[in-house]
């Protein structure tokens, strides 16, 4: 089968495209013929080795993190999954590689294919759906009745967050592009407000949580606009001690990321908020009461135009990078 790999981290890391034995499978996996697989951000921290503290890798690697696909074969321990069934799924950290043409995938990592999207726009629903699956239920503990802020919640994440943040009985309020307004209200926000116009931090106060999809330079901002006793998610701004015990990293991991994260829980405290970093994980039970979110909510995710196959794999991690993709970026098999 054909594989988009790297055989090294590096900075500017380049992946080829190789043939490789098709994988076997274990008891307890499948085995799944890929139509799509969605290219994120995720694969440039991995390829440059930005986050081979959280997960470290052997080498060849194939990467690719969340893919769907038609199963071809099932190991004898996996119950409720058939040959021929439609999936999605989030692959296990430890095991990703959805660059591929086949993918042994755990059982427990996958979900069946909402009814209402196809392959392509399946591909681009896990990885964001457990994001805020698990900040909203696990980390933020958020409760009806309270408030969540999403800045820069305009896009794909917050696209499968203001739905889910919704079916909680949670007030969303967001931030975003003018262009961006019509559809991020119809997704069910409370509030929109528009970045080039109003300032959030001059506007909002007593906000109970803040997903950040932003990164480092919003956190002083963002701060500022929660309540005492509130919490801070982010996406980027980086790990910290809670992170890193949370985790289960080794001894010296967890003094490396308690340092690393020092100023954010410094700060954070001074101000009586948590600060909390989240790095998705796989999990198929969840991934079944995302597909009922998103087939009760008809949410199709934004998906970008430019068709590309595994040969254009450096294209597309370039427009990822560097580029403006209008919706995730898609690799058709």
């Amino acid at each position: 089968m054909r594989a988009a790999q790297i055989t090294k981290y590096s900075k500017k890391f380049k992946v080829e495209v190789n043939d490789i034995p098709v994988p076997e499978i274990s008891e307890n996996e499948v085995l799944v013929k890929v139509k799509a697989a969605a290219v994120n951000h995720l694969e440039l921290l991995i390829g440059t080795g930005s986050v081979k503290l959280i997960q470290d890798y052997e080498f060849p690697l194939v990467l690719g993190n969340e893919l769907t696909g038609v199963i071809e074969k099932v190991g004898k321990n996996v119950r409720g999954f058939e040959v021929g069934d439609a999936i999605y799924s989030r692959l296990p950290l430890q095991k990703i590689g959805a660059f591929a043409e086949y993918a042994a995938i755990h059982a427990d990592a996958i979900g069946h294919l909402p009814a209402n999207l196809d392959f392509v726009t399946g591909a681009a629903a896990p990885l964001t759906g457990l994001t805020a699956y698990q900040g909203l239920h696990e980390e933020l503990a958020a409760k009806a009745g309270e408030s969540v802020f999403i800045p820069g919640g305009s896009g794909s994440f917050g696209q499968m967050a203001i739905p889910i943040a919704k079916s909680m009985g949670l007030k969303v309020i967001v931030s975003g592009s003018p262009q961006a307004r019509e559809r991020t209200m119809a997704a069910g926000a409370d509030q929109y407000m528009d970045y080039t116009k109003e300032n959030y931090w001059e506007q909002l106060r007593d906000v109970d949580y803040v997903m950040d999809t932003l990164g480092p330079s919003e956190f002083d901002h963002e701060l500022s606009i929660i309540k005492a006793g509130g919490r801070l998610l982010s996406l980027r701004t980086g790990p910290n001690k809670r992170f890193a015990e949370h985790m289960g990293l080794p001894g010296w991991k967890q003094k490396l990321f308690t340092i690393a994260g020092a100023k954010y829980d410094h700060k954070a405290k001074k101000k009586k908020i948590q600060y909390h970093f989240i790095f998705v994980r796989s999990d198929g039970d969840q991934l079944k009461k995302i597909t009922k979110i998103i087939e009760d909510n008809g949410i199709v995710p934004a998906v970008d135009p430019t068709e590309f196959r595994i040969d254009d794999i450096n294209e597309a991690l370039k427009l990822v990078a560097t580029g403006h993709p209008k919706g995730k970026v898609i690799i058709r098999f």
